[in-house]
């Protein structure tokens, strides 16, 4: 029996929204994404067995379920794990918004009164102002001109397992008694958060060009910048902070609804609750 012919297929789900990228997928090589004609892709409301994929904390945790997720609710996208930060949260918003869950709820304290108050943010509105940084745009350092890019999905969930796994190690140091070990096993962890901080800053960077060469491999930049000067290092470290925050969410402006005070509220999408 082929499924093709099921007489239930026009029940099926349907597209809710169509999503323009803030990149505009131009930053995806081939196979990554099948952009349409008019660049929006399709996006289909999750499935009974897409929420309970959502409630897996082990696939949440290493990506597997938001893989699975972005698969099954955009099957425009046919490499999950090459999406790249700058679409990232878009995506999310849009699959959660297709679902029926438009508003997401927002606690925040008042700086001003302490008062503690839940806030509605609608995403549809966020999808209006998410766009991408200047990646086009290459940082020149005396003879120096590097290119960056955003970090795609696998590399940014590999560095945050990594860095959860680290802090878990730097907080099993509380029970540690004896001082100058505890001392030495502080210094190695903090070594090995560096050492990821500068693997994670050497994926951002496409290529980096020198009068006689080009060098886009990832183990040379990485050399590159455990080998630059304090004064360098700080310049590429900033300008790709700040093309990432370019390409983040935005504070949600509020209105404290007990004492009036006006205040920006940072937040962030997380999947473990996101779909919730």
């Amino acid at each position: 029996m082929s499924l093709e012919n099921n007489p239930l297929k026009q029940y099926f789900r349907r597209p809710a929204i169509y999503l323009k990228l803030p990149s505009l997928g131009k930053m995806y090589d081939s196979g990554v994404v099948d952009l349409p004609e008019n660049s929006e892709l399709p996006i289909y409301p999750m499935t009974a067995i897409d929420e309970i994929t959502a409630r897996t904390p082990d696939a949440l945790f290493n990506g597997a379920a938001m893989v699975d997720i972005m698969k099954s609710c955009v099957p425009n996208i046919k490499n999950p794990w090459a999406i790249n930060s700058v679409d990232l949260d878009a995506i999310l918003i849009a699959i959660r918004s297709a679902s029926g869950g438009g508003e997401l709820t927002i606690t925040s304290e008042c700086p001003s009164c302490k008062e503690i108050a839940e806030y509605s943010l609608n995403l549809i509105s966020v999808l209006t102002y998410l766009k991408a940084g200047d990646y086009e745009k290459e940082l020149v350092i005396n003879d120096l001109t590097i290119k960056f890019k955003p970090l795609t999905y696998k590399e940014m969930t590999d560095a945050s397992v990594g860095q959860i796994e680290l802090q878990r190690a730097y907080n099993l140091l509380e029970s540690e008694e004896d001082p100058a070990t505890k001392t030495a096993k502080m210094q190695e962890t903090l070594r090995l958060i560096i050492e990821i901080t500068m693997k994670v800053l050497s994926k951002t960077i496409a290529y980096i060009k020198t009068p006689s060469a080009f060098v886009d491999q990832t183990d040379y930049i990485l050399d590159f910048l455990k080998n630059s000067d304090k004064n360098n290092f700080n310049i590429i470290r900033d300008h790709n902070a700040k093309l990432k925050e370019e390409s983040s969410l935005k504070p949600l402006e509020v209105k404290c609804m007990h004492c009036q005070h006006q205040y920006q509220q940072v937040y962030t999408l997380d999947t473990s609750n996101f779909f919730g």
